[in-house]
């Protein structure tokens, strides 16, 4: 840009430097052909039934091993809805920006959307920018809205599973909440680690080619695994779950990280890695599906439905002991997304 290498609160303003932020920068990187004129909306079009996401994008730091904020908000929304059975089709995007951020940075994360979003497969089709004045907010937030078509008339859902149905991960676990916290507070260890940010979709429709054999998908974000785990038995009285400690995957450099710093990987946030329940004669061919993709080489796994433990998580530890694993309690880590 021309007039500043920082953002100022003139850019905020609806004024002059507003209109060059959006026309000079933002819109010149995310233009498409759904995008194809600045306007209060956009129009488009999609067929049968229709899913829709939000999410709020606060990381810090903004830009990380493995990805930005950028990377972040389009393949987290879009795994949000990939998960639920629908194909991302369009997103909206709204910037809050601090006052003195470097109009760099900005165009580095833009750049990042562009990108993240062409490997999706989905359009940018609208947006806002707000600044706010220095001290007053965390460099950038994001906010992405997203818009997804159905992939058959098969609704997953937790109240789908049933007892024996088999439980499994589509990936190692803990490396986006250890990545985050490493760059944060200057670990050593930080050039070790590096964020699993990655696009679920792929992997998400080639298991639901397994029609109702396929119970439910959750991606493994804030809470990690055991929120995951918890959260689809919370709210059904009739089934729990039996889980194996020694058979989730977990980096070597996460497990050396955790031990050290007293965190369990399970409760770490991930953001390329999912939790499906499946049907027992289904299980064998839906880890075989997720190893053929590079981000599924690892699936696995990693206990079954078991109607002795209504509402429970069970977990079988390393040491052949077992225990309740529960929702994840106390101050977890903090703008983790």
């Amino acid at each position: 840009m021309s007039t500043s290498d920082r953002i100022t609160l003139e850019h905020g303003s609806g004024g002059a430097l507003s209109r060059q932020l959006t026309e000079e920068l933002i819109y010149p990187i995310l233009k498409n052909e759904a995008y194809g004129e600045l306007s209060d909306a956009t129009a488009f079009e999609i067929q049968g039934r229709v899913f829709i996401t939000t999410d709020t994008y606060v990381v810090d730091p903004p830009f990380f091993p493995g990805g930005d904020i950028g990377t972040l908000g389009v393949f987290g929304t879009c795994n949000d809805l990939a998960v639920c059975g629908a194909r991302p089709r369009y997103l909206t995007m709204g910037l809050v920006l601090e006052e003195g951020f470097p109009t760099s940075d900005l165009k580095r994360v833009l750049e990042s959307v562009r990108r993240a979003a062409d490997r999706s497969r989905v359009q940018v089709i609208t947006g806002d920018t707000k600044v706010v004045p220095s001290g007053k907010g965390g460099g950038i937030f994001m906010n992405t809205t997203g818009v997804g078509e159905a992939l058959g008339n098969h609704l997953l859902s937790a109240k789908n599973i049933k007892s024996g149905d088999k439980v499994l991960i589509s990936g190692p676990i803990g490396s986006h909440g250890l990545a985050i916290l490493a760059a944060r507070e200057g670990l050593k260890i930080a050039a070790c680690l590096s964020s699993d940010c990655a696009a679920l979709f792929p992997l998400c429709s080639a298991l639901y080619s397994l029609g109702k054999d396929l119970r439910f998908m959750r991606d493994a974000t804030r809470g990690g695994a055991a929120a995951v785990l918890n959260e689809a038995v919370g709210g059904n009285c009739e089934c729990g779950l039996e889980i194996l400690e020694t058979a989730f995957p977990v980096p070597t450099a996460v497990a050396a990280a955790s031990d050290l710093l007293g965190l369990n990987p399970m409760e770490i946030a991930n953001e390329g890695v999912f939790i499906a329940m499946v049907a027992p004669a289904a299980a064998d061919k839906a880890i075989s599906l997720l190893r053929s993709f590079d981000t599924g080489r690892e699936a696995c796994q990693i206990g079954a439905v078991d109607s002795r433990y209504p509402g429970k998580v069970i977990l079988e530890t390393a040491v052949g002991g077992r225990r309740i694993l529960d929702l994840p309690r106390g101050l977890l880590l903090p703008r983790i997304c």
